[in-house]
């Protein structure tokens, strides 16, 4: 098995403040517009851009939340073992609202799926963005594009693309490994 680094600290540093500018650019003072990150990954990407948001560049009274998907997935019966659940932290309303969906790799669109249906539990957005660190542009089974992307990668289906926190790994890194 081989693994190559795609990105170190250093890119993801500079693409999510690329990423914190876009949404400045679309969304202004961010009143009507709230972030929702996708647990577990994309809560990582969704707390750091709104960290940035707000220390970096000002923005005030940012609203974000995290989804947890798991039983809106289309896939959460056939596993062996079980899912385990992670909590959803919404504590807003999204009616009329401008929804940004934060995850970490876009892959086969399936998890965005799931979280359109999840979030309609809690009222009709206005609209609904996806923004993701990795965008993988050739493995897609549904037709979901992103609005936001950090940094499209052509990997084929064997190879995995592993987003690496420091949160959790003590080390920002984007991988690609060989399986």
């Amino acid at each position: 098995m081989s693994r190559k680094t795609l990105l170190n600290s250093k890119d993801i540093e500079i693409i999510l403040h690329r990423l914190a500018c876009q949404l400045i650019e679309n969304h202004n003072d961010f009143s009507d517009t709230v972030l929702i990150g996708l647990q577990p990954r994309g809560s990582f990407l969704a707390n750091r851009l709104a960290d940035l948001l707000k220390n970096h560049y000002n923005i005030k009274d940012l609203k974000l939340g995290l989804l947890d998907i798991t039983f809106y997935r289309d896939d959460f019966r056939r596993r062996e073992a079980p899912l385990a659940a992670t909590s959803t932290e919404i504590d807003f309303l999204i009616e009329d609202k401008k929804v940004v969906i934060i995850d970490d790799v876009l892959f086969s669109g399936r998890s965005i799926r799931a979280a359109l249906t999840a979030i309609q539990s809690y009222g009709r957005p206005e609209n609904i963005e996806l923004l993701v660190l990795i965008d993988r542009r050739f493995s897609r089974h549904l037709p979901i594009q992103p609005d936001y992307r950090g940094r499209q990668v052509d990997a084929i289906n064997e190879e995995r693309v592993l987003v690496s926190w420091k949160e959790t790994n003590k080390k920002d890194a984007v991988y690609i490994e060989q399986t």
